[in-house]
């Protein structure tokens, strides 16, 4: 079997799959991508074509190869401190956020976690100086694969371009002798972030309203259905006063009702409503 013998039957067998799966809609574009990233899986299953490949999938025997083909075609493209200015506004309201109950952070397609650790970083040290109440941080994806990672909190050390200098020192170790040319973050700060697989497609489980949830440059994934279904979810699972941040080249203009525009990439509730 050649890397490149990706029939147009086969393609829409896996892009259903993926999207009953995901919710994540790719275009026949993607073809190359499907090929190089699920090759090996193929190889390793000693099967002679990826539509043999697709029907294992498709048959259900084996749920732990369907999850590791869902991880692997999944995008997980993040770093520290990604759009700035978002990080900022967060310390605005938690700053401002009600002190007798824990302030509640939700990073809901967190990836390999740079973006629940900045998140972590930055209310940390708003703790540090006392002025913000205590808080959680949760971090969630649908791709067992990037949580190990989010878990472990270790990470190639150009990660480490992104982190201001002070955050840098105060909250991250740098590798020595066979982890030379890593990062990892400090144990105090990762014990208090929890993780959990969740896919934002199917029935949320039961959730704590949130202050504020991250869902930034995922929507671009999914067609419009889609995001109203994992939108509307969210909402359901926001604080009254809650704040939705979304990317900041994204809109939910004509997505859905009852959220209002507060700044780029920010969005509440609609208390009209």
């Amino acid at each position: 079997m050649e890397l490149n013998s990706l029939s147009d039957l086969d393609f829409v067998m896996i892009r259903d799959l993926l999207f009953q799966q995901t919710g994540i809609s790719i275009t026949p574009n993607k073809k190359a991508l499907v090929c190089s990233r699920l090759f090996k899986r193929v190889q390793i299953n000693h099967l002679d074509s990826f539509g043999a490949y697709f029907q294992r999938l498709l048959s259900g025997q084996d749920p732990l190869e369907l999850q590791t083909a869902m991880d692997l075609l999944t995008t997980n493209e993040t770093y520290f401190f990604r759009e700035p200015k978002h990080f900022e506004v967060l310390s605005g309201l938690a700053e401002k956020a009600d002190r007798s109950r824990p302030f509640r952070v939700w990073s809901a397609a967190c990836s390999t976690g740079e973006e629940v650790y900045t998140i972590a970083m930055k209310l940390a040290e708003l703790s540090r100086i006392g002025r913000a109440p205590t808080w959680q941080v949760r971090g969630s994806d649908i791709s067992t694969r990037v949580l190990e990672t989010a878990r472990s909190g270790h990470y190639p050390l150009d990660r480490k371009d992104d982190i201001p200098d002070e955050l840098l020192k105060r909250y991250c170790l740098y590798g020595i002798g066979e982890y030379e040319g890593t990062l990892l973050i400090d144990k105090a700060l990762r014990d208090k972030i929890e993780f959990a697989q969740i896919n934002l497609i199917e029935p949320l489980p039961q959730l704590v309203p949130f202050d504020v949830i991250f869902l930034r440059n995922v929507l671009i994934y999914f067609d419009l259905p889609v995001k109203r279904k994992v939108i509307t979810q969210l909402m359901a699972a926001m604080a009254p006063d809650g704040v939705l941040f979304v990317g900041l080249a994204e809109s939910l203009n004509g997505v859905v009702d009852g959220l209002v525009s507060t700044g780029p990439g920010t969005y509440r509730l609609d208390r009209r409503r």
